[in-house]
């Protein structure tokens, strides 16, 4: 388990905050888990940046279960626990767990277009 991209980095990380400038802030949480179905990885982790009142504006988690879009029928599938919330009141949208290497570089990518975003208002 311990061989898969980033496992290390990520665990290594876990309780950091990480100051972005201008009051924003990340904090990681990671730690490793039983494998189940619900989290095949074995992670379980909270990546997650924050405005300058604490409130979390995006996120990356896998703490509960998200059901897909309305559209979609979700009848017998099951549903997606690895998962990102975009802004304050988004519930969360499936995302599709790679490794941990690969979650940290989505997240911090998105973590530069919402600060980028944020700067150009």
């Amino acid at each position: 388990m311990r061989d898969e991209p980033g496992i290390d980095t990520l665990l290594s990380l876990h309780d950091e905050i990480i100051d972005q400038g201008g009051g924003y802030w990340i904090k990681i949480e990671a730690w490793q888990v039983d494998r189940t179905p619900d989290i095949p990885h074995g992670i379980r982790y909270s990546l997650s940046l924050h405005e300058p009142y604490g409130k979390r504006i995006l996120g990356y988690d896998n703490a509960h279960a998200v059901k897909p879009p309305k559209k979609f029928k979700y009848a017998g599938r099951r549903l997606a626990y690895d998962h990102k919330h975009r802004h304050v009141s988004d519930k969360g949208v499936p995302y599709e767990f790679q490794d941990a290497h690969q979650l940290m570089i989505d997240f911090f990518a998105e973590v530069d277009r919402v600060l980028q975003e944020l700067r150009e208002k």
